[in-house]
């Protein structure tokens, strides 16, 4: 990735956002961009307007955190908008050194048993880049479709499914969520590490088979995904409901533990079990397969 491409393109989309009203700027005559002007930001962060258009040019580096500060407050940034800033800016002013993403062979074997341990819960240890480097058989069974589509040595990747796999659309009826959650990982990833050549090489693989990849990826969105609610239409048990919880493990940088689980008592939970049943129905197929 292109560090100065990402700082301008950011900073530029996020002007474009805050409306002149909301940031308390009075506003003479007609607007010719949408949002704020130049000179209105570097007024609200308390700069120049020369330096802070060397900055929207894309030169973050050797910002100082005060200076990122004032900006994340004249755009209105949120937290994970905030987050990405940083990034880009610590980006900027390191080596261009890639932090290699893990790959399955390298995990701790404790890490497979812990969620071998997750009987009642589907659970799997992903990178930055959306790449599944672990899973259980609750985890395989619910994303069962994407990994009947799934061919080749390489770990599953998720975006990859969500947007080139015509099954998505019916494992997530909220298709246009989940389309855009993935998106704004991948997003955040790139601020984190813009040297991954596999991370390159991913968005220019789903930018030029995928128009709506495309279009989410030039709205510029970065998202924390740490906890909230997914929507699964199974083609065994149905709809499921679920909450889900990300977890970034300790000792291993870039990796992030998800796992899901229904509130007790709801027919969420109820599938959530018959899931259970069916995974290991399906384990018994394979291994009577595997026997003869």
């Amino acid at each position: 990735m292109d560090n100065q491409a990402e700082v301008r393109e950011f900073l530029s989309s996020r002007r474009a956002k805050v409306t002149p009203e909301s940031a308390g700027v009075i506003s003479f005559g007609a607007r010719r961009v949408p949002g704020l002007r130049r000179a209105e930001v570097a007024q609200l962060a308390g700069v120049s307007v020369e330096y802070y258009t060397r900055l929207e040019r894309g030169n973050l580096a050797g910002v100082s955190e005060a200076v990122l500060e004032g900006l994340v407050s004249a755009l209105r940034l949120d937290e994970s908008e905030r987050a990405y800033l940083f990034d880009l800016a610590r980006a900027a002013s390191a080596p261009a050194t890639p932090r290699r993403p893990r790959r399955a062979a390298e995990l701790r074997p404790s890490i497979q048993r812990l969620l071998d341990a997750m009987t009642g819960l589907p659970a799997f240890v992903r990178n930055g880049r959306l790449d599944v480097l672990a899973v259980n058989a609750m985890g395989r069974a619910l994303y069962s479709q994407a990994y009947e589509g799934h061919r080749g040595a390489q770990p599953l990747n998720l975006a990859r499914f969500v947007f080139l796999d015509p099954r998505a659309h019916l494992l997530h009826p909220n298709w246009s969520e989940s389309a855009s959650t993935s998106v704004s990982i991948l997003r955040t990833e790139a601020g984190r590490n813009p040297y991954d050549k596999g991370l390159t090489d991913l968005v220019g693989e789903l930018s030029t088979r995928s128009e709506e990849f495309r279009t989410r990826w030039a709205a510029h969105d970065v998202r924390l995904h740490r906890s909230g609610t997914k929507h699964f239409r199974h083609p065994a048990v149905g709809d499921l409901e679920l909450s889900f919880d990300a977890l970034e493990l300790p000792g291993e940088v870039g990796l992030t533990l998800t796992a899901y689980s229904a509130e007790p008592g709801t027919p969420a939970a109820d599938n959530l079990a018959l899931l259970a049943s069916w995974a290991a129905t399906a384990r018994v197929a394979e291994t009577t397969v595997d026997d003869r």
